[in-house]
This record gives C-alpha cells, sequence and structure tokens, in this order.
C-alpha cells in the first residue's frame, strides 16, 4: 500500500465518521490501503555514512509526523534479545543479585545464525558481515506468543556463568608459565591477590548463534584493556555462579531491549543569502556577521567579500536566533531585507543512528521500517472490517 505522509484529522461524532467512511474517496482492499488523493508523497532515503554500528541518512519527500515515527520505532519497537531472567545460584560478591542482574539485561545479545529464510547471517563481532535483509532475531519468537507453556529454544536462550576466584587466578596463572620464556616463573604473589573483572566474555550461551556483543567495533575492541563488557569484579574466596535465560523483546516494555544508543533527527537548514543587500555592509560589518552566529554557519571571503554558507552547513546549523537579532540591528529601516536567512526544510530530514551492538545500524533501520509497514497494514484491514461492517 501506499503511505500518505500526511493526514488531516478533525474530531466529530462516530457515525459522521461512518459516514465519511462510506462516501471517501479511499478504495480498501483486504491487502491494501490506495488513496486516490492526488500530490501523493514518496519518501526517499539517502545513505551519506554507512558503518556497521553507525549509520547517517536524509529523509526527503515526507514530513515531521513520518520522521518522527520512524524515529520513535527505532528506538522502543524494534525486537531485540536481552536477558530477561537471572536465577542465582552462589553470590557472595560485593554487588547483589538485583545489581548483578540489571547489568546483565543492559548486556546487548547479537543473533548470528541464519534468518527465517535461510541465508547467512552476521559473524562474531559488530559489522562482521552485511545485512540479513530478513529478519535480525532469526527464528525466535516472543515468549508470550510460543505455544510451549513456558521455555523453549524458539522462544528463549540459556546462558551460564560459573567463576571462582581461585579457578579463575590458577588458570590465569598456568596460562602466563605456559606463554614464558621457560624458566617457570609464574605471576607473582601480590598479582595472584588482585581482583578480577568479569565480563562479558565468561558468559556462556546455550546458543551458538546468539552472543553478547562484547565490542561496538573491532577499534573499540583495540583500545580496551577488558576482554568485554565488564559485569563484577571478584576477590579472593569469591564466586559468581548464575543461570540466565534471555528473550525476545522491545524497548516499550524495558529499556534493556532499545537497539540504539542514539536515533534522532534534525532538520535540513536553507540558507538565502542577499548578496546585494550585504555589498552595503562594511568589511568589519561582515565579519560581525559572521561571527555572531554561535554555528558558524557562514564563512566570509576576503577577497571578494562576499559570505557564503559553509560547506558542512547542514550538520551544524541549530536554528538560533543570534543571527536574527544581530542582522536586525544593521539594518536601515526594520522592513529591510535580511541580510542572511536560514529557515529549515519541513520536507527534509538528517538521521543520525548509532547501535548499541545487538544489530548493525542498517538492520535497525530495516527493521522498524517492517514494523511500520505491520502497523499500516494492520490499520488499513481494520479500517477496512469497519467499512463492512457499518
Amino acid at each position: 500500500f501506499f503511505l500518505k505522509s500526511r493526514v488531516l484529522c478533525h474530531l466529530f461524532p462516530f457515525e459522521r465518521f461512518c459516514s465519511f467512511l462510506k462516501n471517501s474517496d479511499f478504495f480498501i482492499t483486504n491487502s491494501c490501503c490506495v488513496s486516490t488523493m492526488p500530490n501523493q508523497r514518496l519518501p526517499k532515503i539517502e545513505i551519506t555514512y554507512l558503518r556497521p554500528h553507525e549509520m547517517h541518512f536524509i529523509l526527503t519527500d515526507t514530513d515531521v509526523s513520518v520522521a518522527n515515527t520512524l524515529r520513535r520505532i527505532m528506538i522502543a519497537e524494534v525486537p531485540t534479545i536481552a536477558i530477561d531472567l537471572v536465577e542465582f545460584h552462589v553470590n557472595n560478591t560485593k554487588l547483589q543479585d538485583e545489581y548483578i542482574a540489571h547489568r546483565l539485561g543492559l548486556i546487548p545479545i547479537r543473533y548470528t545464525g541464519p534468518s527465517q529464510d535461510g541465508s547467512k547471517g552476521l559473524a562474531g563481532e559488530v559489522g562482521g558481515g552485511g545485512p540479513r535483509g530478513i529478519d535480525p532475531v532469526g527464528p525466535f519468537v516472543d515468549h508470550r506468543e510460543c505455544s510451549c507453556g513456558d521455555r523453549c529454544n524458539r522462544c528463549s536462550v540459556d546462558f551460564h556463568m560459573d567463576v571462582n576466584f581461585e579457578d579463575y587466578v590458577r588458570a590465569r596463572g598456568l596460562a602466563l608459565e605456559e606463554d614464558g620464556d621457560g624458566t617457570g616463573g609464574g605471576p607473582g604473589d601480590a598479582e595472584r591477590l588482585l581482583p578480577i573483572t568479569i565480563t562479558s566474555r565468561d558468559l556462556n550461551s546455550g546458543e551458538d548463534h546468539v552472543q553478547p556483543a562484547h565490542f561496538l567495533s573491532t577499534e573499540e575492541h583495540d583500545e580496551s584493556h577488558d576482554q568485554g563488557i565488564s559485569i563484577v569484579k571478584i576477590g579472593q574466596g569469591q564466586r559468581l555462579k548464575f543461570h540466565a535465560v534471555a528473550r525476545l523483546g522491545i524497548a516499550k516494555e524495558h529499556a534493556k531491549w532499545c537497539p540504539v544508543a542514539v536515533a534522532t533527527y534534525r532538520f535540513w537548514p536553507i540558507v538565502t543569502i542577499n548578496q546585494e543587500a550585504i555589498s552595503t555592509l562594511s568589511m568589519k560589518q561582515k565579519q560581525d556577521l559572521v561571527d555572531v552566529c554561535p554555528d558558524q554557519i557562514l564563512v566570509l571571503d576576503e577577497v571578494t567579500g562576499e559570505i557564503r554558507e559553509a560547506e558542512n552547513v547542514h550538520e551544524i546549523a541549530t536554528f538560533t536566533e543570534d543571527l536574527d537579532v544581530f542582522q536586525n540591528s544593521l539594518k536601515n529601516r526594520p522592513e529591510d531585507d535580511d541580510f542572511v536567512k536560514v529557515v529549515h526544510a519541513d520536507d527534509t530530514f538528517l538521521f543520525y543512528i548509532e547501535s548499541t551492538g545487538c544489530m548493525d545500524a542498517q538492520e535497525i533501520l530495516l527493521s522498524a521500517m517492517r514494523v511500520l509497514k505491520n502497523k499500516l497494514f494492520s490499520l488499513s484491514r481494520d479500517v477496512f472490517n469497519l467499512k463492512e461492517n457499518i
């Protein structure tokens, strides 16, 4: 079906709404809703920057309602996998069970197996491959929709951890001795007693294709001093053992299922420079006009005396009033034309997306569009049923 970018709604009684449906120009079928209204918009997306964990794109030929809808879906309604239940068997660390459980829930869980259509998923860390294009959570379903009644491999994934300080130090000391120069000298007693940082690397998954996303990118992996996301530190005589269950969910239920660290947009700026009016200003006034803008969206050519917009104006413009206030003070009459006018476009938006690591940024956008498509299909079906029952 086609998506109208703007829908004008009026509040009127239900009887008038039913009459409107009967006499409307909308042609509604079971599978689509096609509007015969003119000037229909077809939104477009142009990707300007793409990395596995970050994405910038320009959304055009639509309005702020659609842009905000897409943003909100990416934040709150894209399904992801996160640890939902934790059963502690032994925990004599400094942190309480609830604190550790909360930290476990915020660890991004990444599906790296084949999708429902059989195509290969992403491999390894974030950025290990291209988008699957079908489903970033694979064959998993919501546990409330599963027919198992409790837990099964279709709606949940088991994680285990059993870390003992003495065993960990013993294994670390043995590894250091094996990697040494053959003198037999292992770590000193002081090093053996230092606290150990337990990270997401110590989580053992019951499903090979479902693993924690230890780092956001290879650059972060190279710069990190830890082996993954820190959970808790344990010292001498301490042990942490638990069983955790990861499930499918959305951030509307809890923030731990949110796939994005950043999902925002800014309006595309339209900068109009009146060179004829600017030519009446002195060089000092022109420089002051350029300097007064806190975003530095203007550049002065000292040779020609012309003012032009900066190359990255669409990334830095914040539509402050400083420029308007100052240029009004330069006018001979209040009704004179502005030297520089900066307004935002109503149909163009610059999006910024950054993933938490549970899926690539491009997958987040595709999943959000899939959710929006399903919502619109459900709406068209309900409107069709309503019209049939009138």
